[in-house]
């Protein structure tokens, strides 16, 4: 859900006590679960990160499907789950391994489904269990996994836990959620006499604007909410609590998904003291002041011991289950810190910095690698440049004249360095922002909050673009958003037919990917690292070795390389691909790149 600390997801938007749950938790998934039972087994084992016994997360490419918007099979407007089901033959073709879905739980949607109200089953509006089931068999017959998004910060609060929480302070389920009185004294009384709470337990802001706490006049005392009112926070130092989500994944695990994608992570815990947050200078979209959420929104070390815990659920189960993290950390030593010590919680924390750096700077996108690839505990890098919060980076990247050779470009450093890669769809097409352009268009809620300086996500949550017919082909009905105005000269039938085209690009690196030994399992080596213009570097592995290189400016720039450091002595380089008219060979010593382009060649012991 969230990209980054409060200030930088708003800039980026303008361009994460022990006990067992109740009885009738229990019995809720057991029942659900009834319908699809699997046989669980502990098969996790240990593997050796340079050859083929690796945990099929380590190579494999996951991409982000938007339920709402990616394909919509009833014709009503909105994607379902039977459009992805009817797309997977195009996705085994793009040549991606898994699939990981936003949530298409039950949900009031006001923040279009990261409010769930029921985290065992299907929406209405994307269809049922049954729906489900069939897609992850579909799947699995193309190689494809399915990976589900679990909001564990927080719920709606229509769902029935907080339902029972709020209904009295005696409630078995009041210390699910987390609750407080007012931060002193008796309630003020407003103008006509009511009690008018106004002395919310501390200065904490909510992400999407405004205090974030609610008060509850039913209860006289205060909620916790991190994002949204309708997402009130659970309470994760409350054993029950975690055992009941623990469930949650185990259900969903035993109907065959591959893993989690957990949204959020930074934001399970909160210092208990709730001590104010430190006021800065200005103002945000929202009118609020800017402030440090330096005592809700960090890693404390209470989230590693619910991963660890997590971990192990996910161990119990065939086929190395992932976890992938929406793991916000604004420094690397965060970021690494999410493997574990002993690599024993997050499998993929997602690395968001190539999507920080915004610009085509070779030193930078050099460091970024550089900083992660040999970090200390051997976690394996994932690397992500676009999602469903942040403005497509075809917009962020493209200079408005070069956006398809750029888009080539970016599409390179991602699936091409060492490390597991986080696609968003249509970005293999192209695809642009679309922001609305008048408010009462705005269907995000922080759009309509913070307009006119925040427009919201929806501009980058259009309908996948499949051909140049009327709603881009997502749907005969109006689409719950526009396409993006791009979708005639961007979208799938017309680039399959275009061997120049963005797709195609994809489709062949994601095919020289999976076949080259060196791309697959090689180590990463930097190459000329004072060049300022030309990102390049090794995939290297025993005698396999691949050169990638990566022109950032748009005039043609000069590269010579000496290999022979790297322990490569071939004077010619076999061409696999380039985003340019190249030659099958040319020379491993020098060579010219055109502008933004792209060259990928063999320069193993086998390359000549």
């Amino acid at each position: 859900m969230k990209l980054s600390a409060k200030a930088g997801i708003l800039s980026l938007l303008s361009v994460f006590i022990y006990g067992t749950a109740d009885s009738a938790v229990a019995k809720d998934v057991e029942k659900k679960a009834a319908t699809k039972p699997v046989a669980k087994q502990s098969v996790e084992k240990k593997t050796n990160a340079k050859n083929s016994t690796d945990p099929w997360w380590k190579h494999a490419v996951i991409y982000e499907i938007y339920p709402r918007s990616f394909a919509d099979a009833d014709n009503n407007g909105m994607g379902d789950i039977k459009g992805i089901t009817q797309k997977l033959d195009y996705l085994k073709d793009l040549g991606v391994d898994a699939l990981w879905i936003t949530p298409c739980f039950p949900s009031p949607q006001v923040d279009f489904g990261y409010d769930i109200s029921d985290y065992c089953d299907i929406a209405p509006e994307y269809g049922t269990l049954a729906d489900f089931d069939e897609l992850v068999a579909e799947a699995k017959k193309r190689n494809i996994r399915i990976i589900m998004d679990l909001v564990m910060n927080h719920s709606s609060d229509k769902h029935k836990w907080f339902e029972e929480s709020r209904s009295s302070r005696t409630n078995p389920k009041r210390n699910w959620f987390v609750w407080r009185d007012p931060k002193s004294g008796p309630l003020p009384k407003n103008s006509s006499g009511a009690e008018d709470p106004k002395s919310p337990p501390n200065n904490w802001q909510a992400l999407f604007g405004h205090s974030a706490w609610q008060w509850d006049p039913k209860t006289n005392q205060y909620y916790y909410h991190f994002f949204y009112p309708e997402q009130p926070d659970l309470n994760w130092r409350n054993g029950q609590v975690k055992k009941a989500m623990n469930d949650v994944a185990r259900f969903w695990l035993d109907r065959g998904v591959a893993g989690f994608r957990l949204d959020a992570i930074n934001t399970l815990y909160e210092v208990p003291s709730l001590k104010d947050n430190p006021v800065k200078p200005g103002k945000n979209a929202y009118g609020d002041p800017n402030m440090d959420d330096k005592y809700n929104y960090l890693l404390l070390p209470e989230i590693k011991g619910t991963m660890r815990d997590l971990r192990k659920v996910l161990n119990n189960y065939q086929d190395n289950p992932v976890l992938l993290g929406e793991t916000t950390a604004e420094r690397i030593e965060q970021l690494i810190a999410a493997y574990g010590k002993n690599n024993d919680e997050i499998q993929l924390p997602m690395d968001f910095r190539f999507a920080y750096i915004n610009k085509l700077s070779a030193s930078e996108f050099r460091n970024k690698i550089a900083e992660i690839d040999e970090n200390e505990v051997g976690g394996q890098p994932t690397y992500v440049f676009s999602n469903h919060d942040i403005v497509r980076h075809y917009n962020r990247y493209g200079d408005g004249k070069n956006n398809d050779q750029i888009a080539k470009l970016t599409a390179a450093i991602l699936l091409t360095t060492r490390g597991t890669p986080v696609m968003y769809y249509g970005e293999e097409l192209g695809m642009e922002n679309r922001d609305p352009e008048r408010k009462e268009d705005v269907k995000d809620p922080i759009g309509i909050l913070g307009w006119p300086e925040q427009k919201g996500r929806d501009g980058c949550r259009t309908p996948m673009q499949w051909n140049a017919a009327k709603n881009a082909g997502f749907s005969t009905a109006n689409p719950w958003l526009p396409v993006a105005h791009n979708y005639k000269t961007h979208n799938v039938e017309l680039e399959d037919k275009d061997p120049a085209s963005i797709l195609s690009f994809y489709k062949q690196l994601l095919s020289v990917r999976k076949k080259n030994t060196a791309l697959k399992y090689g180590k990463y080596v930097a190459l000329n690292e004072d060049d300022e213009h030309v990102l390049s570097y090794l995939r290297k592995r025993g005698g396999a070795a691949a050169l990638v290189a990566c022109n950032m400016t748009d005039q043609p720039r000069k590269v010579t390389l000496d290999l022979s450091k790297s322990g490569i002595t071939v004077s010619e380089a076999k061409v696999l691909m380039a985003s340019y008219s190249a030659p099958d060979s040319i020379s491993a010593s020098s060579f010219t790149l055109p502008p933004y382009a792209v060259l990928i060649a063999d320069v193993g012991k086998s390359a000549n």
